[in-house]
C-alpha cells in the first residue's frame, strides 16, 4: 500500500509518479496504471481545487483490482452518479470520468471516497 498527504498539485504529481511505479512493480498492466493515475489525479485535484485543503491518499493492489481511497471533508456531499456535462462546461467532468473508468464502483463514506479499478 502507498499512502501520502498532499496540499498542492505539484506534490500530487510527484507522489503519483511513486504510486504508478509501485503499481508496475506489482505487475499492473499499463492501461490500469494509466487509469489509476487519472482517477487519483481527478479525486485529489477536486479536493485541492474546490476545497483548498489537504487530501489523504491510499492506494493498493488487491488481486485483480487497484483500490484507491482519498479522504477529505469535501467528500461528505458529492454526487457519485453525475451526468456528462456540456462540452463547453468549465467543470463537472472529473467525477463523470472517474465513474466511467471505475464502471460505477464508487463508494462515499463520510469524508472518504473509495474506487476500484480492474487491472485485467
Amino acid at each position: 500500500m502507498i499512502t501520502f498527504k498532499v496540499d498542492n498539485l505539484i506534490n500530487m504529481n510527484a507522489e503519483l509518479v511513486q504510486f504508478c511505479e509501485q503499481l508496475k512493480k506489482f505487475g499492473v498492466n499499463d492501461d490500469a496504471v494509466f487509469n489509476s493515475r487519472l482517477v487519483s489525479c481527478e479525486l485529489i485535484s477536486n479536493v485541492l481545487r474546490h476545497g483548498g485543503i489537504e487530501a489523504e491518499f491510499f492506494g493498493e493492489v488487491l488481486g485483480e483490482f487497484v483500490q484507491i481511497r482519498v479522504i477529505s471533508k469535501q467528500f461528505g456531499n458529492i454526487n457519485v452518479n453525475p451526468t456528462l456535462p456540456d462540452v463547453f462546461a468549465e467543470s463537472g467532468r472529473g467525477l463523470y470520468i472517474v465513474r466511467s473508468i471505475c464502471q460505477g464502483d464508487i463508494l462515499v463514506d463520510g469524508g472518504e471516497i473509495k474506487v476500484t479499478i480492474k487491472t485485467k
